[in-house]
């Protein structure tokens, strides 16, 4: 008599915010459905998003689910249906999954609806300093990965979590880098990526004065990439040859720009950590005069220069590669609390908390 064959453990991913989230988790998703008995499915909300992952998948592991979701939103990776309204309309379809693993924590409602009893684990996306990154919502998860220790220490110091319910598992977007292309310009280039979050950004009060800077600088290109969910702001173009302004594409979430710039510009956005993969020079635009050193919502500031006027960005490009020695091993230690480091791939340590966490749940198929 031949054993019965194990029940399949179905699991879904749920691609329902802005693009750049999945990148975070897609390669959990990949290595899971390479596992026996388990299936993976992607539920989306957006054509354009589905269609990015569909292009991290040449294998066709992952099954595609469309979630329709009436919206006055143009179809694109940065412009997804309103989440809430995406949760409220699909909750029976997303609860058919014993498992659902998301990046964002408005699925956290959920639990909140008659019926849903699915178990929910947050992969935590990015991994920056800003106290945004840690809201009530984590605590609603039955499982929360994350990228290095600072997270979790700062997510149990918060009773967002816990010892037991909240793992170290990597950064897994490192996996999905593609090579560097080759060198349009013999002149360095220097990423400037505001963050999205009006109080904190340098963007919405001092955008056009810093890009008029970099239109006068000789010697350097400039990639001008806010973050793909500033809303409003400054709408500032450029015609100078020297500085391309970026304002949402692939490009801008893939890490195509941190992997070719020389220096990064920047306020509080967590790329700098994706940046500082490979140490390099920071330069940190304190033009609103924040008391910061004190402040962990700006922490990665001690790993670069602080400059306060635009008009200093260029003597802090000239003397960054000086400076650097001064601010590596920082940016090292840094780095190593936000994004664990580790010899065994992080998705392979995602993908292993979540089937772990599945069986001592007793979530079957």
């Amino acid at each position: 008599m031949t054993d019965p064959k194990p029940p399949v453990l179905r699991i879904g991913f749920l691609a329902i915010s802005q693009a750049h989230q999945f990148l975070h988790w897609l390669p959990a998703a990949l290595r899971l459905a390479r596992e026996p008995n388990v299936e993976v499915t992607v539920l989306g909300t957006s054509a354009a998003g589905l269609e990015l992952v569909r292009s991290y998948d040449p294998d066709g592991l992952l099954k595609i689910r469309k979630l329709w979701v009436p919206s006055l939103r143009p179809d694109g990776l940065f412009s997804p249906p309103k989440r809430r309204l995406s949760l409220l309309l699909h909750f029976r379809k997303i609860g058919k999954y014993p498992v659902i693993v998301t990046t964002e924590t408005t699925s956290s409602l959920l639990y909140r609806l008659p019926g849903f009893s699915s178990r929910l684990v947050h992969l935590k996306h990015g991994a920056g300093d800003r106290e945004g990154g840690y809201n009530p919502k984590h605590k609603d998860f039955d499982l929360t990965l994350v990228n290095g220790p600072k997270d979790k220490e700062r997510l149990i110091a918060r009773g967002l979590a816990d010892e037991q319910n909240c793992l170290v598992v990597g950064y897994a977007k490192y996996e999905l880098v593609r090579p560097v292309r080759a060198a349009g310009s013999a002149l360095p280039m220097a990423l400037y990526n505001p963050h999205f979050d009006e109080q904190l950004s340098s963007w919405f009060r001092h955008g056009p004065e810093i890009v008029r800077a970099m239109e006068q600088i000789k010697g350097w290109t400039f990639v001008v990439a806010p973050h793909v969910k500033v809303k409003g702001g400054p709408m500032v173009q450029s015609s100078s040859p020297n500085v391309l302004i970026d304002m949402g594409s692939v490009r801008s979430i893939d890490m195509t720009y941190t992997e070719e710039a020389s220096v990064y510009i920047g306020d509080i956005s967590s790329q700098v950590y994706e940046f500082l993969r490979r140490p390099r020079p920071c330069i940190f635009l304190n033009l609103d005069r924040v008391d910061w050193r004190d402040n962990e919502n700006y922490a990665h500031w001690h790993l670069g220069q602080v400059i306060e006027r635009a008009e200093d960005l260029a003597p802090a490009l000239e003397r960054a590669q000086a400076l650097q020695p001064q601010f590596e091993a920082a940016q090292i230690a840094a780095t190593a609390r936000s994004i664990d480091q580790s010899p065994e791939p992080a998705s392979e340590r995602q993908a292993r908390a979540i089937l772990t966490y599945a069986r001592s749940a007793g979530v079957g198929g």
